[in-house]
């Protein structure tokens, strides 16, 4: 049971404390479920923005946590079977409405985003929200320098937050060019005709140690967000 007067886990709490408590922002964590090479799970996008902003929430006041929306737009791995997708326009439909309800009780809504692909559907979503007189920000979770997709930076984070679940036995390189060099005929054809095992990138040297850095780092960043928001300031976003 999650009733705190620092803040709120939305699926555990009862609502009568919800109402009761202070609320200044709603956090909904945005991810995907989506083929991530042959060594990490599929969720491996929303496991990492549920940790990230989950610890970023922790003890703040009036700062509810939503679960995840955990299956997003992700045409671009639908050649990879176990990848579930709904798309550019049904993910924005979701958060527009997401946001709409959300405003009825809480002034402010955060989307922290683990997924590259969720972005035009977010931006979307933001800006009509935003039109709309109703305050929505995004947050995404993402890593300067890291590689795209299941290579270093996600396999290191995984191994941090949930090592039983790498195969490190199946992880190898995929494909290794810069994404801009490829990303033409990943929009034309998908992520399987650059990469036959998914992966953009190369998880060699992965490790939880650099993982948990990582894990900080976006901590951190989000951190910083939340003041910000929490202060009547800008997102940045």
């Amino acid at each position: 049971m999650s009733v705190s007067p620092a803040g709120f886990t939305l699926a555990t709490a009862c609502w009568p404390d919800v109402a009761a408590g202070p609320r200044r922002l709603l956090v909904v964590p945005l991810g995907s479920l989506e083929q991530h090479g042959p060594h990490l799970p599929m969720d491996t996008d929303t496991r990492i923005a549920s940790a990230v902003a989950a610890r970023a929430c922790a003890d703040r006041g009036g700062v509810g946590l939503a679960p995840p929306v955990a299956i997003g737009a992700s045409g671009e791995h639908a050649d990879f079977p176990g990848t579930l997708s709904i798309g550019t326009a049904a993910l924005s439909a979701l958060l527009v409405e997401l946001g709409r309800h959300a405003s009825l009780h809480w002034p402010a809504t955060l989307l922290v985003n683990g997924h590259g692909g969720n972005v035009p559907a977010i931006t979307e979503a933001v800006a009509l929200l935003r039109e709309e007189g109703r305050e929505c920000h995004v947050w995404h979770a993402g890593m300067p320098g890291g590689d795209a997709h299941a290579g270093r930076t996600e396999t290191s984070l995984m191994l941090a937050l949930a090592p039983a679940e790498v195969l490190v036995s199946r992880a190898a390189a995929g494909e290794t060019r810069p994404l801009a060099d490829i990303m033409p005929s990943l929009r034309t054809h998908g992520v399987r005709a650059v990469s036959a095992n998914g992966v953009l990138g190369d998880p060699s040297g992965a490790s939880a140690a650099e993982g948990a850095r990582l894990l900080g780092a976006l901590v951190a960043g989000l951190t910083e967000t939340l003041d910000r928001l929490l202060a009547g300031g800008p997102a940045d976003d």
